[in-house]
């Protein structure tokens, strides 16, 4: 027994990360720092997510990365969220010294505009923080959180809040009951800082699409719009098509998924089965990955 290894500590942690699902954001101005303040109303959700696992290893010394799955456009190295969400934490507990070896199988794909770097990054620190015992509690995981990028605050408190200043102020809410929800992911993806360039160049648009919430968040929301939709529209034209295929498939209106690609639709459905049901007859016709899902509780899911 050695020091990773004690009572009090695991030698491997496994963590689900959840996607970020933006059901309404409003983008309010940009900020002196180049952040824009906002104000989201997020959820995650049960599918697409990732898993990371992370083991207490006696060298090499900080964070070693291997990444499977849906590899397109993630980055590696210092440059992924998850291996410097894990450093950050070992610097902040002063276990700079210690050796973790992480593993990242992704499912949700990148520039999707579910924030599966956010969620790798919040599953990281949770994973981390439970395998050594470390000494940082939910205030100064947070800070971390904040630290390595403005969704990750949310990835890790999980269920539903709003978001607001760059992100980071977090409010949570209740939903009112079932929330079924179909994403659909085109074949093509946008970087972020893309479409908010896109937004600062064309004025800094308001949304011209409204939508009337679901039941479970009517009681929050009025109604649900995405003011960088016109943004990602101009980086990415064949954008509009793709939406307006996938309506007239479900018969509903659809909702881009934060800055994009994914848009997400909330039928007129009662359960996860009948969204399931849903996806897959979209995914048929529309020859993309689709998926039925609902609300998770938590961004992240640890087990030993």
């Amino acid at each position: 027994m050695n020091e990773l290894t004690q009572p009090g500590r695991l030698s491997r942690v496994r963590a689900t990360a959840h996607a970020k699902l933006t059901l309404s954001l409003e983008v309010l101005g940009r900020r002196k720092d180049g952040y824009h303040d906002l104000e989201a109303l997020a959820v995650s959700i049960g599918d697409p997510s990732d898993v990371v696992e992370v083991e207490a290893v006696p060298h090499p010394a900080g964070v070693t990365l291997e990444i499977a799955g849906d590899v397109d456009h993630v980055p590696t190295g210092r440059d992924n969220l998850a291996a410097r969400a894990a450093e950050d934490l070992l610097i902040e507990a002063g276990r700079s010294g210690h050796g973790v070896r992480m593993w990242l199988r992704k499912g949700i794909p990148a520039g999707a505009g579910l924030g599966g770097g956010s969620a790798d990054a919040a599953a990281a620190l949770a994973a981390v923080r439970r395998m050594l015992d470390v000494d940082v509690d939910d205030a100064g995981l947070h800070q971390l959180a904040a630290g390595v990028g403005s969704d990750v605050p949310f990835c890790l408190l999980g269920g539903a809040a709003w978001m607001r200043g760059r992100g980071d102020e977090l409010e949570p809410v209740s939903l009112d009951g079932t929330l079924p929800i179909v994403v659909a992911i085109p074949p093509f993806r946008l970087a972020t800082p893309a479409v908010y360039a896109a937004w600062d160049e064309l004025g800094g648009p308001v949304a011209d699409r409204r939508l009337e919430p679901p039941p479970a968040v009517a009681g929050i929301i009025d109604e649900l719009a995405n003011d960088l939709e016109a943004a990602a529209e101009a980086v990415e034209p064949r954008l509009r098509s793709f939406r307006e295929d996938l309506e007239e498939i479900v018969r509903a209106p659809a909702i881009l998924a934060g800055s994009g690609s994914a848009y997400a639709v909330m039928p007129a459905v009662d359960t996860v089965a009948q969204a399931s049901d849903l996806a897959r007859r979209v995914g048929r016709r529309l020859r993309v990955p689709v998926v039925g899902t609902t609300a998770a509780a938590t961004g992240v899911r640890l087990s030993a």
